[in-house]
């Protein structure tokens, strides 16, 4: 064995044990859903004993004490000694977690052992639990496992090290700051070439296209800038092991039957879009389980097979990439969604069904009944909103009651070069992304509806704008119309001129200058001009509240605006018998916007109760005099305070403590290892319909 560190050994194992990891997790999920089948048992069983080994020819004897742990109790399933449940693999998941947790302290140096250990104990306690399974093996007297051959062509541990460093260099582990770099460079080169290309025509009076070299140039140049995008493509399936283990985790909580479908998994997307795109689709997929899909009793009373489907499909369409989440679940309940967007003061009498099912991507919109770390806090489609925007893509939802719900994210391949129509307008040229166009036509027809201008796109009456007003520019458009799509809504501008279609290498404004809601970013021309590339959601919001006659600075797409009343301060009861607890979410509430009264016990809140009201109350559960189950229940037996919402955040994570506080009459219970600052508020603020 290793009796010191070899940082260089330590490196490449990190990076082979990332691999064997995620491959890991794919194979137990494979595996839950397969029963036990041999082959998938077996490829586990290697990728833990391969761990085990390399980890400990390098000197990483914590972790590979876990894995050996691991590798007894996958030993049992291998032996056939106990079939592959949903506790064994969640506990050989669990393990799986703490090493992928581990291994930047193990690459660092840093102490981890106590982790280790935790999670020897756990599988070693899983190992127990079977009447015929053995004794650890390969342990001298102090516990520490002996190392083994990497399993295959039977070398030794020398030659399983030269084997790492081998398949390492196949690969190069490279910044995206340098793919960046090149993509920049790349997209100049191109610039320079088209400049070039302007000065022969001007000085020499000759057509570049006919010059062999220059034809040459342009074609190298093209196929650079295509190898160089393609650099930064990675297929979906980088991301779709950890939407399963969502599904499957929620499953598990909610306890519904959920089959998980993955197609198109082959498909390629830029890596940032993709990592912009992470966040969304885990709250997509969460959201099928937890709000979509109905529990088991349900479905069988609406004819509908007990094992539901959550299924993830991605495609490429041009330059795009469509990504949907579907279910086959209860579908979006419209009307309740209007009336939670209502409790938040907006109008929502004017929107059609298909309009109104847009505000659950508003924050603080939620049908959930029960507050928990899952869903609840309205907060969830908010980030998919804000997420997609941010990689200039586009939501669709697609509901059907008592069938189901798809969400459709389409965004564009990559970032770094967008193609896009090219406008005139004010006397300036925009770019605006394909992906947001819907239609642009020469000759723009104008008609009125309810007094304003519009144009007909199908059946569609559509507002239309002039883009050089929009954009506070001299208004000089009278010519063709095109029309764009945000979130939720089209919009139609008319331009002075269509320009052309080009590839444009955007390019992100100064952090110096102020956020501009209409600008993108920005590209260089081949004359040195600036093109300023524009944000399709932040111009229709803009349009529309010219269009108004309003001068606040944000509408949302959805149609509702801010009513401009000043919301009064809430006033939160906050009881909990430890005072840094209490003091921490004082301060959060406080910088909240919330007036705030503590307690230690149930029995102190409710003296502070009797003094007077309060908007909400947020208790622990584990309190000396009354706990917090007393308290919810004697404040919903009280005529005058029935109805104050009560929030329960505790460190109780199992489903018994959960459900007792539900039949206490709490509106929502989070665990304290689920808590965050953002959530709190969030929960908060949906409690009060705010």
């Amino acid at each position: 064995m290793t009796t010191g560190r070899d940082d260089e050994f330590i490196a490449l194992f990190a990076q082979e044990a990332e691999q064997r990891l995620a491959d890991l997790t794919t194979h137990l999920l494979a595996l839950e859903q397969a029963g036990n089948d041999p082959e998938l048992v077996s490829s586990i069983f290697r990728e833990a004993h391969t761990l085990k080994g390399g980890a400990a020819v390098v000197g990483l004897d914590s972790f590979s004490h876990v894995a050996h742990a691991m590798e007894d109790l996958l030993e049992q399933l291998r032996s056939g000694e106990r079939m592959a449940t949903p506790a064994l693999i969640d506990g050989v998941l669990a393990a799986v977690d703490g090493l992928q947790a581990m291994l930047p302290l193990a690459i660092e140096g840093g102490d981890y052992s106590a982790q280790a250990a935790d999670l020897v104990r756990v599988l070693r306690a899983l190992v127990a639990t079977s009447d015929e399974a053995a004794a650890p093996q390969d342990a001298d007297e102090t516990g520490t496992p002996e190392v083994e051959d990497v399993p295959g062509d039977g070398e030794g541990q020398a030659a399983a090290t030269v084997r790492h460093v081998s398949v390492d260099l196949e690969a190069v582990r490279v910044p995206l700051s340098r793919l960046d770099e090149l993509i920049r460079l790349v997209g100049e080169s191109a610039a320079a070439h088209l400049r070039v290309g302007r000065m022969i025509s001007q000085r020499l009076e000759t057509d570049p296209s006919t010059i062999d070299e220059v034809r040459e140039l342009s074609r190298l140049l093209n196929e650079l800038q295509e190898r160089a995008m393609r650099a930064r493509m990675v297929p979906v399936v980088t991301i779709t092991d950890m939407l399963q283990r969502a599904v499957r985790d929620v499953a598990r909580t909610t306890g519904k039957d959920v089959r998980w479908e993955v197609r198109g998994e082959d498909t390629e997307l830029d890596r940032g879009v993709l990592q912009q795109l992470g966040d969304p689709l885990l709250h997509l997929v969460r959201n099928a389980v937890d709000h979509g899909i109905e529990p088991a009793e349900e479905r069988r009373a609406a004819g509908k097979p007990v094992q539901a489907t959550v299924r993830f499909h991605a495609m490429q369409l041009g330059s795009e990439v469509i990504l949907t989440v579907t279910d086959d679940g209860r579908g979006i309940d419209v009307e309740r969604v209007r009336a939670e967007a209502s409790r938040g003061g907006g109008d929502t009498s004017s929107l059609t069904d298909e309009e109104a099912a847009y505000l659950v991507f508003r924050s603080g919109v939620s049908t959930a009944d029960f507050v928990s770390e899952i869903s609840g806090r309205g907060v969830g489609l908010d980030v998919v909103r804000a997420n997609v925007e941010a990689a200039r893509g586009r939501v669709e939802i697609r509901t059907e009651a008592g069938i189901g719900t798809e969400f459709r994210i389409v965004v564009p391949i990559t970032l770094a070069v967008l193609p896009c129509l090219l406008v005139e307008a004010g006397g300036q040229t925009h770019a605006i992304p394909m992906h947001s166009i819907v239609l642009a036509q020469n000759e723009g027809v104008e008609a009125r509806s309810e007094g304003r201008p519009v144009v007909w796109v199908g059946t569609q009456a559509v507002p239309l704008a002039s883009l050089s007003a929009t954009l506070g520019l001299a208004v000089d458009e009278d010519g063709p119309v095109i029309v764009v799509a945000g979130l939720t809504r089209q919009h139609a501008f008319r331009v002075r001129t269509l320009v052309g279609q080009r590839d444009v290498v955007v390019k992100g404004l100064s952090a110096l200058l102020p956020r501009l809601d209409v600008i993108a970013g920005a590209s260089v021309e081949p004359d040195g001009s600036i093109v300023l590339v524009l944000d399709v959601a932040g111009l229709i919001d803009r349009a529309r509240l010219a269009q108004a006659g309003r001068a606040v600075a944000v509408v949302t797409e959805d149609g509702t605006a801010p009513t401009g009343r000043v919301p009064q301060r809430a006033k939160v009861l906050v009881v909990d018998d430890a005072l840094t607890v209490r003091e921490l979410q004082r301060s959060i509430l406080e910088r909240g916007g919330y007036d705030v009264v503590t307690a230690s016990d149930g029995l102190e809140a409710m003296a502070v109760l009797a003094e007077g009201p309060v908007d909400l109350v947020l208790t622990d559960v584990e309190m000396p005099r009354m706990d917090g189950f007393a308290l919810t229940v004697a404040i919903r037996a009280h005529p005058a305070r029935g109805n104050v919402p009560v929030l329960i955040l505790t460190s109780r994570a199992n489903e018994e403590d959960r459900q007792r506080g539900l039949e206490a009459g709490a509106d929502g219970y989070i665990v304290k290892s689920a808590f965050n600052e953002a959530a709190l508020l969030s929960a908060v603020e949906r409690l009060l319909g705010r």
